[in-house]
């Protein structure tokens, strides 16, 4: 699907075993170095493991293309079977005829076994058993085995046995009843995950040989993909592969870290938050504990005094009451004054019926959580164009072009939205990891409106740009069916439009007339153009381009986004 959009001929992460896409860690270098060289040594066993996703099939299969051209393989895939099956599967590999009277008896297998094996070394030949997932093996057939590399000249073995697992064939072979086994093998090899840099050498090996000519993955995200997989291949697979399909989604030729983190969140079903996040929350949980205990000592320390004048008080009022009469009137005169709270209370009452502050953008996107998914965000951009969404149709942008609208995903800044003119969906990432997606419906010098189903809120743009880091999405109507890409050569309607619409946007009086051949002085009208807005120039008309263009000839009945001071 997403091939063509980033110039490669195959998907370079596919998770079959393809030996052209091997790539060597040292380890796996050294441990493919010895395999070879074990097929002409002495024979006996050979113990390959590896966590899951590491490499060990891949491994196994460049060892296949690259066996020398006396050898005899038998390469089995399914363990979990009885010795009689086990010797039948192996029969069957290096094609032997079985008499049907021999596939029941152990004893007679292991004959014919040894007869080939003798042939086989008359004739120059070697004889090699390759066992995958050899952990799943039973530990009767691991003695069987065993049996089999008995056979053996004055200077060597006639069977070399590769045994492929997981880890924990290291356990099985370390069990006391096998420990004649154990001893015979020669050689053991374990795969580790890739480091950091091997990560970053892998990507791009598989990337150059599907035909990539840039670099698709920033060395940033490479890092994150990295991270998320602990540098197992299957996983850098698997999320590579995701994040691939998602930047193609949202136009984006350049795959990003949050592309790579929502990959992940995708595959593993759940929210990938970023590496920093679990620490930045832990410091502020500190530092809200620290604040809340030094607040407490301090409401603690200015009740005490308190609490220590009370006594005092009483004991200077109690002469009061001696006070001649003549006395009493002006303290009596004196009380309410000294006791009246009515200017307070006032203020007070005032407070209380002003109208509650506004709420910032990260309290508005935790009240409207259910309306901040990437489907209730499309419904509300739809909306704005008077176009249907259905949320359990087709992919967003496949409904777009459905309904002559087209999707324009990118990452840039509030004055690149306030160009292109048109409502949009942002991506905000609040300080809990959280991804929320709002539409923007309008923009001024200070403020935007930002929607999340039908709540809405006015939004300070500092406040906004604090969780929003570039993305979005905006959909705009071409007036003819666009290409992705118009550069110098093609010719059509969409040319036409294209150089009306330079016309018209540079004020020419006749902007209908032109050709409809993207010539020479159409580059360089695009060029001007592009130079003139801060676009990359290039002199080819591709999506931001045309959008941009199509927002300042101001297309009837489209939504627009600025209000005022834009």
């Amino acid at each position: 699907m997403y091939t063509s959009f980033f110039g490669l001929t195959e998907k370079p992460f596919a998770i079959t075993p393809d030996p052209r896409y091997l790539f060597l860690s040292e380890r796996h270098a050294e441990a493919l170095a010895h395999l070879l060289y074990g097929i002409d040594d002495a024979g006996g066993f050979v113990q390959l493991t590896g966590e899951v996703g590491t490499g060990k099939t891949t491994m196994v299969r460049s060892l296949l293309s690259q066996l020398p051209a006396h050898a005899d393989v038998a390469l089995i895939l399914n363990p979990r079977v009885t010795p009689e099956e086990f010797l039948v599967a192996i029969a069957d590999e290096l094609k032997l005829e079985v008499p049907p009277e021999a596939r029941g008896s152990v004893k007679a297998l292991v004959d014919l076994l040894n007869e080939f094996l003798l042939e086989a070394h008359a004739r120059g030949r070697r004889v090699v058993v390759i066992v995958d997932e050899a952990q799943q093996l039973s530990a009767e057939v691991l003695e069987q085995v065993r049996l089999l590399t008995n056979l053996e000249t004055e200077t060597r073995k006639l069977l070399q046995v590769i045994l492929v697992g997981q880890p924990e064939l290291r356990d099985v072979l370390a069990r006391n009843d096998l420990r004649q086994l154990a001893q015979r093998i020669t050689g053991r090899y374990h795969l580790d995950p890739l480091s950091r840099a091997e990560s970053a050498a892998y990507v791009r090996h598989r990337l150059k040989v599907a035909g990539a000519t840039t670099d698709v993955f920033s060395q940033r995200s490479i890092n994150e993909l990295h991270r998320l997989a602990r540098g197992v291949p299957r996983l850098i697979n698997v999320f590579a592969d995701r994040a691939l399909l998602g930047a193609y989604t949202y136009g984006h030729h350049r795959v990003t870290v949050p592309l790579v983190r929502r990959a992940a969140s995708e595959v593993h079903g759940r929210t990938i938050s970023p590496r920093w996040l679990p620490w930045s929350l832990g410091a502020l949980a500190i530092v809200g504990l620290t604040v809340f205990a030094v607040g407490l000592s301090s409401m603690r320390s200015s009740r005490a005094p308190a609490a220590a004048a009370a006594p005092k008080a009483a004991t200077v009022a109690a002469p009061a009451v001696a006070v001649p009469a003549t006395a009493t009137a002006p303290a009596a005169t004196a009380a309410p004054a000294a006791a009246s709270p009515a200017p307070s209370s006032g203020v007070a009452a005032v407070a209380a019926k002003a109208p509650p502050a506004a709420p910032t953008v990260s309290e508005f996107v935790a009240q409207h959580a259910a309306d901040t998914g990437t489907d209730a965000a499309f419904a509300r951009l739809f909306a704005l164009w008077n176009a249907s969404f259905d949320p359990h149709g087709a992919r967003p942008c496949e409904q777009a072009v459905a309904q002559g609208l087209e999707c324009l995903a990118e990452k840039g800044t509030l004055a690149q939205l306030k160009l292109f003119n048109r409502p949009a969906i942002l991506s905000l990432v609040t300080a809990d990891g959280t991804e929320h997606q709002v539409v923007v419906s309008s923009l001024d010098d200070t403020s935007a409106r930002i929607e999340a189903g039908t709540a809405t809120l006015t939004a300070d743009l500092l406040d906004l740009q604090r969780w929003w880091y570039g993305p979005f999405l905006v959909l705009w109507r071409p007036p003819v069916p666009m290409a992705r890409l118009l550069k110098p050569g093609m010719r059509g309607a969409e040319v036409r439009w294209l150089r009306q619409g330079l016309a018209s946007a540079r004020g020419e009086a006749n902007p209908a007339a032109g050709s409809d051949v993207y010539d020479k002085e159409l580059e360089q009208r695009v060029q001007e153009f592009q130079r003139s807005h801060r676009l990359g120039v290039d002199g080819i008309a591709g999506e931001q381009t045309q959008v941009l263009l199509d927002a300042l000839i101001g297309a009837p009945g489209a939504p627009t986004l600025r209000t005022r001071g834009g």
